[in-house]
C-alpha cells in the first residue's frame, strides 16, 4: 500500500467465545469520557492485525522491517509476554518505502487465514524527466523479494503449539515451495509442528494507464479478511476491491470495485480511491472500511454495506476521517458498531486515532478513546469487554469498553 496515497491498513475480528459481559459493559450507561490507552505488548514490527484464540491468547501479523522477509506473527500472552509463533514470513519495502507483507489475520478452529500484501511488487514511478510522479507505481526491476506477495495463506497448528512452541522459520526455499502448490510442514526441533499452503494467489498488479507514466501498474494489496458460508472474502486496497474466495473449487472472483470520490482538497490529485481495509460480516451480508486517499481529509471515509449475493454497495456510515476497522455488536434486539479510525482530524496523520461507538449508523458516535498512534487494527475480547488495538509504532494497547 502507498503511504502517499493511502495508508497501511489492516483487519480485526470479534473474539471467540462469550459476549454477554462485554455487551452488558459496552452498551449501558450512554455517552462517557474518553477512556485510556494501557500498553499491552511493544517492540512489535510494524503490526497490522490480531485475532484472539479460544485460549485469550493475542495473535498478532507483523510486517517486519527495513530487510526482506522480516515478516511474523506473534503469541501475546495475557501478561504481555511475546512469542513467535512463525517469522521469515513476505515482506519488502513498498513504493512509499515502508516495509509491506503479512497483514489480515483470521482464525478459525486451529487454522489461520493470512493476507500478504503487496511487498516490494512495485516501485515509485516516474515521468519522462526522471521525476517521481505521486500515485503512480511501476514494476520493481530489481525483481521481488518473495513469491507470495498478493495471497492467502493458511498456518494450521496445534492447541499444543499455541500453548509453548518457541516459534517456526520459513525460508525462502519454503515461500518457493508453497509458490508452486505444496504444502509446508516446518518443525523446530521439538514435538509441536505446522502446516502452512498458500489457497489464494491475487495478480501482483495490472496495467493502469497514466497520462505520465507509460509503463504505470495498480498493484494487488489484500488486507482484510472475513468468511461468510464458507466464502473467505478479502480487501485489496490497491485495487479497491473485495474478492471472493471459494473455498471447494478455489475459485477468485471480485465481488465489487468501490469507485473513487472527487477530492475536495485542492492541490492533490482530483479523485480520492477508496482503499478498503476492514471487513467483517454482518448477518449474510459485509461490512467494509473505506480509508480513502491523501490528503485523507475528513468527512470522505466511509464504512460500507456490501450485499455478496447481489455484489452491490451502499454507504452504511458516512463522515468519518480514515476509517480502519470494525466491529458490528448485537444485544438485546439493537446492534452498535465500534470504529476505529486511524487519524481523526485535520489532514494526513498528525491527529491522534480514535475508538468510536456508533449506537446506530446515522450517529452521532461516542468517542471510546482518542490517545491512539496510528492504529492499525482491534479485536473485542467478549469475556472481558476489552479492546486490542494495535498500533503501527509497535505496540498493542488495551482499552476498556465500560465507561
Amino acid at each position: 500500500m502507498n503511504k502517499s496515497t493511502k495508508t497501511r491498513p489492516s483487519a480485526s475480528r470479534l473474539a471467540l467465545g462469550s459476549i454477554a459481559l462485554a455487551l452488558t459493559l459496552l452498551f449501558t450507561g450512554g455517552a462517557h469520557a474518553a477512556g485510556t490507552c494501557t500498553e499491552k505488548a511493544s517492540g512489535l514490527l510494524l503490526p497490522m492485525s490480531t485475532a484472539l484464540t479460544p485460549q485469550g491468547r493475542l495473535l498478532v501479523s507483523e510486517s517486519g522491517v527495513a530487510w526482506p522477509n522480516s515478516g511474523r506473527i506473534s503469541i501475546i500472552e495475557s501478561d504481555g509476554r511475546r512469542r513467535t509463533l512463525i517469522e521469515g514470513l513476505p515482506s519488502g519495502i513498498n513504493d512509499a518505502g515502508d516495509p509491506s507483507g503479512v497483514a489480515g489475520l483470521l482464525l478459525r478452529g486451529r487454522t489461520l487465514l493470512v493476507a500478504v500484501g503487496v511487498g516490494d511488487v512495485g516501485i515509485r514511478g516516474s515521468n519522462a524527466a526522471g521525476q517521481p510522479v505521486p500515485g503512480s507505481a511501476v514494476v520493481n526491476p530489481n525483481g521481488v523479494s518473495s513469491p507470495l506477495f498478493s495471497s492467502i495463506l493458511a498456518i494450521h497448528f496445534s492447541a499444543e503449539a499455541e500453548r509453548s512452541t518457541k516459534g517456526f522459520m520459513l525460508t525462502l526455499a519454503n515461500q518457493q515451495a508453497l509458490a508452486g502448490g505444496q504444502k509446508v510442514s516446518l518443525s523446530n526441533g521439538g514435538a509441536d509442528q505446522l502446516t502452512i499452503e498458500r489457497i489464494a494467489d491475487f495478480p501482483n498488479y495490472i496495467p493502469r494507464p497514466h497520462p505520465a507514466v507509460a509503463n504505470n501498474i495498480q498493484m494487488s494489496n489484500p488486507f482484510g479478511l472475513a468468511v461468510v458460508s464458507d466464502q473467505i472474502y478479502v480487501t485489496d486496497g490497491g485495487r479497491n476491491l473485495v474478492w471472493r474466495i471459494d473455498q471447494a473449487s478455489g475459485s477468485i472472483i471480485p465481488v465489487v470495485e468501490f469507485a473513487p470520490i472527487p477530492n475536495p482538497i485542492p492541490g492533490f490529485a482530483p479523485v480520492l480511491d477508496a482503499v478498503p481495509t476492514g471487513i467483517v460480516p454482518f448477518g449474510d451480508q459485509l461490512l467494509v472500511t473505506l480509508f480513502r486517499g491523501a490528503p485523507f481529509p475528513p468527512g470522505v471515509s466511509t464504512v460500507e454495506k456490501v450485499d455478496p449475493a447481489a455484489d452491490n454497495t451502499s454507504t452504511f456510515i458516512g463522515g468519518l476521517k480514515t476509517a480502519i476497522d470494525v466491529i458490528p455488536v448485537s444485544s438485546k434486539g439493537s446492534t452498535q458498531f465500534l470504529v476505529l479510525q486511524h487519524t481523526s482530524v485535520g489532514l494526513f496523520f498528525a491527529s491522534p486515532g480514535q475508538l468510536l461507538r456508533f449506537d446506530s449508523p446515522a450517529g452521532p458516535p461516542t468517542v471510546i478513546a482518542d490517545c491512539l498512534t496510528l492504529p492499525t487494527s482491534m479485536v473485542l475480547d467478549g469475556k472481558t469487554g476489552m479492546v486490542y488495538v494495535s498500533e503501527s509504532g509497535g505496540r498493542v494497547v488495551t482499552i476498556p469498553t465500560a465507561p
